[in-house]
């Protein structure tokens, strides 16, 4: 199966610190998929704003390493290739050969139905997990990285769990490609899982997929918050003392159940049960004003990085925690047989 089979790209999409990585992982173990790692020139498209920036290219590598990350060379990337969709789209390709081609980034969470309308035949793998969890996983990630340290992230977290569900409402009613699964369950039965997102994508399963083993993780930032899907073992690790603070409890406790009020219990899937009282008018509003600031402040950064000099940027960012290094990468070999089981049909 070719590129030509499909009509645009596959983006995997999730809250930080909810298994996105290893969903990307375990997909790229598929000899027929072959997904960036949080490549994210989506952030940065003010650069092609009325064409390309004649230092498009070297501004990428700046913000995330993302053509070292993935072996792309500024060489291959013809002149023309201007726009951001066509530009994107190019890398993805370079990089994936015959393969499925797209990207693996939380960041796309609040963003998807803009990403449907740039690829109009785009397709999403939506992984949720429980927002506590989630949380937590931000928290311990924080001591390792400046990233996660930053101001706000739970609170980005929190309400952005919201934001991310009413994108994934809002593809289903638009008919766009949609499968969505839970960390939980990829964790405690990631073949039955895999079989499904194989189902969605209409390849044949392989074995591969359900395990770690011989992954290519070279793409994946060498930081302590990513040694989980560095290893061969595939499982939540031993019980830890709790990370989040009361009050961050209590908040994910109340948005948990006015969720679950709103959706009937359908949503969100995990925690199963939630008996907090659900936050309040006034609080929400509160919550929400503080996330929009956070969320301007985000796409202001990115601005910043598109159009600032460069050398003023080099000298900000000696200043302060260097982007953890992660290893060129080569792109797939050709794709060798598959090993194929039985899916649902």
């Amino acid at each position: 199966m070719t590129n030509d089979q499909f009509s645009g790209p596959l983006f995997v999409v999730g809250l930080w610190r909810s298994g996105t990585s290893l969903l990307y992982t375990l997909l790229n173990q598929h000899p027929q998929i072959a997904l960036t790692y949080e490549s994210d020139l989506f952030l940065l498209r003010s650069l092609f704003g009325g064409g390309a920036r004649h230092d498009w290219f070297e501004r990428w590598e700046f913000w995330n390493s993302g053509p070292s990350r993935h072996g792309i060379d500024r060489d291959s990337v013809p002149a023309e290739v201007a726009d951001y969709p066509t530009v994107a789209e190019f890398v993805w390709k370079q990089h994936a050969g015959d393969a499925i081609y797209g990207d693996k980034s939380p960041n796309y969470y609040d963003s998807m139905q803009k990403l449907a309308r740039t690829f109009p035949g785009a397709r999403f793998i939506v992984i949720w997990r429980d927002l506590a969890d989630t949380c937590r996983s931000i928290v311990r990630a924080a001591e390792g990285s400046a990233y996660f340290a930053k101001r706000g992230m739970i609170h980005r977290a929190i309400l952005g769990n919201r934001r991310m569900k009413r994108e994934c409402d809002a593809l289903v009613r638009d008919g766009a490609p949609l499968h969505q699964i839970q960390y939980e369950e990829l964790i405690d039965s990631p073949e039955t899982v895999m079989q499904g997102v194989c189902w969605f994508l209409q390849i044949p399963f392989d074995r591969r997929m359900a395990s770690l083993t011989g992954a290519d993780v070279s793409a994946i930032f060498d930081a302590p918050q990513h040694a989980g899907v560095k290893t061969t073992k595939i499982g939540i690790q031993r019980a830890r003392e709790e990370v989040l603070s009361a009050q961050q409890r209590i908040q994910i406790a109340r948005y948990t159940a006015l969720w679950k009020k709103q959706f009937g219990n359908a949503w969100p899937v995990y925690p199963r049960r939630c008996d907090a009282a659900p936050a309040g008018l006034i609080e929400r509003l509160r919550d929400e004003i503080y996330y929009r600031w956070l969320r301007v402040f985000d796409r202001f950064t990115a601005f910043v990085y598109c159009h600032a000099p460069l050398g003023w940027l080099r000298r900000y960012r000696n200043r302060k925690v260097p982007l953890p290094a992660a290893r060129p990468v080569e792109r797939k070999a050709a794709m060798p047989p598959v090993e194929e089981v039985s899916t649902r049909s």
